[in-house]
């Protein structure tokens, strides 16, 4: 029996050509069961980490790609692994992955930013966003749909979302330096003490709507991460942790 633990959003777990999968911190393994090999930690530990999800897809082909914040969109068009068992083969360059491929799991690494998992349920593509504040800026989800629209002809009212654990505006402080990219968006930051807690999540969500996501269609896992983080890594509450959890989405 598998102690792997894990968060789940009820709108894609209806779906029986679906699988998807949000990682949680476990004590009983390594580093915490941290699943990053781009943080420092000994590789082969991290890895026998990421044997315990293999074991739950065998028949998966986990593809990575290496987070850098941009507004990036790669197209999977190959039933193959990448950037699983190595650093050698990631994506380079990528903030979002889509794909029409049975057999391909998306992957998005994080600690506090924003994971976004899409499932157009009429044209089988799925999508996995990496949003932190300069991803939102620059509108990455939005674009994610427009790209699915392109290449696969997703309708977007056809598209379910899911917006996994990261932080919420409760836990994530910023200056005006960041804050003012987001002042054209209405109740997504609040003020305190001269800084501005603001709302990533909700802005993503904005976004998906802004793309033509019907409301009813975006599940919000409404946990933060620095308030939960028992289960779940945040570089602002653990003060640069090296830490990250995995939310995935795939096709069977």
């Amino acid at each position: 029996m598998s102690d792997l633990k894990r968060y789940l959003f009820s709108n894609f777990s209806k779906h029986s050509s679906l699988v998807h999968l949000i990682s949680k911190k476990n004590g009983s393994r390594d580093f915490n069961f941290s699943l990053a090999l781009h943080t420092g930690e000994t590789p082969k530990k991290i890895l026998n980490n990421r044997d315990v999800i293999q074991s739950e897809f065998p028949h998966m082909n986990f593809v990575m790609a290496n987070q850098t914040h941009s507004s990036n969109i790669e197209v999977v068009n190959n039933i193959e692994t990448r950037g699983w068992k190595s650093q050698k083969d990631v994506i380079k360059e990528c903030d979002a992955l889509i794909s029409n491929k049975r057999g391909v799991m998306l992957t998005i690494l994080t600690a506090d930013c924003v994971p976004i998992l899409l499932f157009d349920t009429k044209h089988s593509v799925v999508g996995a966003v990496h949003a932190g504040w300069r991803g939102t800026e620059q509108e990455i989800v939005f674009k994610t749909v427009k790209k699915m629209q392109k290449e696969f002809g997703s309708n977007p009212k056809d598209i379910i979302a899911g917006v996994a654990p990261s932080i919420g505006r409760c836990c994530y402080e910023v200056g005006e330096d960041v804050a003012k990219y987001f002042f054209r968006y209405n109740n997504i930051y609040k003020q305190k003490n001269g800084k501005f807690m603001l709302d990533l999540p909700n802005i993503n969500k904005i976004q998906l709507q802004k793309a033509g996501l019907l409301e009813k269609n975006i599940e919000m896992s409404a946990i933060c991460t620095a308030c939960e983080v028992t289960d779940y890594f945040s570089y602002r509450k653990e003060q640069g942790c090296s830490g990250r959890f995995i939310s995935m989405i795939g096709l069977i």
